[in-house]
């Protein structure tokens, strides 16, 4: 397996993995994927990660930026899914280990996740990797109806210049 840049080119793959991992529930607040036009747009265009066997992407990782203020531009958003037939062999982890150290070399001090209490997997890959619990957010947004609570999650480098 290999982690690598991603391209344009892997749009039809990343996103039916992005669609598998909707159709969980408990992935992402989104209920379809996007374009690769409104996907690209508010994505930061470092840190775009594959996982690829094959010819065959398994997963990917990317960031978002949190805010436009200059003050937060050392910190991003965590987006990682694996496909469905991928789950559980530790693609994952590699996924994630490069992102914190391409981040960390593009000048990002924090990467922060909000993730659904029920998403177990994604809490404990986060935790693997070094982010820890910093609260939840009650009832912060709704799917299908349904209130969800969101859990905070963020790893502080120390490599760029967090004292």
């Amino acid at each position: 397996m290999l982690i690598r840049s991603m391209k344009a080119s892997d749009w039809e793959q990343v996103q039916q993995i992005y669609t598998e991992g909707i159709a969980t529930g408990f992935a992402t607040f989104e209920t379809k994927a996007p374009t690769y036009e409104s996907w690209d747009r508010s994505h930061i265009n470092s840190c775009r990660l594959v996982a690829e066997q094959n010819g065959m992407v398994l997963g990917w990782a990317a960031l978002s930026p949190v805010s436009s203020r200059c003050v937060y531009g050392g910190v991003a958003e965590v987006s990682v899914y694996i496909g469905s037939n991928s789950r559980g062999k530790g693609i994952g982890k590699q996924l994630m280990q490069q992102l914190i150290t391409e981040s960390e070399e593009a000048g990002f001090w924090t990467l922060q996740s909000g993730i659904f209490p029920e998403n177990k997997g994604s809490v404990k890959l986060h935790e693997t990797v070094g982010f820890r619990y910093i609260g939840k957010r009650e009832r912060v947004g709704k799917i299908h109806g349904a209130w969800k609570d969101n859990l905070l999650f963020e790893r502080r480098s120390n490599k760029v210049g967090i004292e």
